[in-house]
């Protein structure tokens, strides 16, 4: 349990439970008792810690790419480079790119007039959604947003692509085949994380651009999906193996 890959999993573990403890009463609530009503600075604050534990998750998985590179590629180095002191200043590092890159948006949509309908189409505050309530020049939150969502979603998974081409060049240069499986049966459980965090973000991005027709309850149950299903998914995935 003082492995690297423990106290990555401990951050991402942690990272689940507020995100999950974020959206999900507020959901029950809806669902359950139908208080479809959430007080303004109460919805700013539940879009700030959603939106910064996401960026976290994804922070997370990427230093946990990082781990796998060095446990097979770099094997000798691996308890001399991943120290303790290094893992902590990755946490140190996640949590502040995190905060940097959530703080302007709740600023900014606090000094907007909203005189459209109060109603958000989805079950929790998402940036994007409140923005669409705003009354005058909202450009620069818009450009905000999306320059956030591709920054992060195109760099950590650029980064992770890159570790597992290093991964798969140097498992394809072992000797045995035995070897080959179980250095590839080390990555299987961070493959699955990977998989479950960022297949729904990409589904729900495709459905907004082509099938902008499609009923709102497809678009808010993808929605769902890829708060709720890495939370869910991912203590199976681990604790699977």
């Amino acid at each position: 349990l003082h492995q690297p890959m423990f106290h990555f999993l401990a951050m991402l573990a942690t990272i689940d439970l507020v995100l999950s403890s974020t959206t999900l009463p507020k959901m029950l609530a809806i669902f359950w008792f139908r208080d479809q009503e959430i007080d303004f600075y109460a919805c700013l604050v539940q879009m700030f810690f959603l939106h910064s534990f996401s960026i976290m998750e994804s922070a997370v998985l990427l230093a946990m790419a990082f781990d796998r590179y060095l446990a097979i590629c770099k094997p000798l180095h691996y308890t001399t480079v991943l120290t303790r002191p290094l893992i902590t200043k990755i946490g140190m590092a996640v949590v502040t790119r995190a905060v940097a890159l959530t703080t302007p948006g709740p600023f900014l949509l606090r000094r907007y007039h909203y005189c459209r309908s109060p109603i958000i189409a989805h079950c929790y505050c998402e940036h994007m959604a409140v923005v669409r309530l705003a009354c005058g020049d909202t450009h620069f939150s818009n450009i905000y947003g999306i320059a956030v969502a591709v920054f992060i979603v195109v760099l950590d998974l650029l980064f992770v692509v890159l570790s597992y081409v290093f991964i798969l060049r140097a498992v394809l240069q072992l000797a045995s085949q035995e070897a080959r499986y179980k250095a590839f049966g080390t990555c299987v459980s961070h493959m699955g994380a990977i998989l479950s965090t960022y297949t729904p973000v990409v589904i729900s991005s495709v459905m907004h651009r082509v099938a902008r027709q499609a009923a709102p309850h497809v678009h808010i149950l993808l929605a769902i999906l890829y708060l709720l299903l890495p939370p869910m998914v991912n203590p199976v995935i681990y604790s699977m193996k």
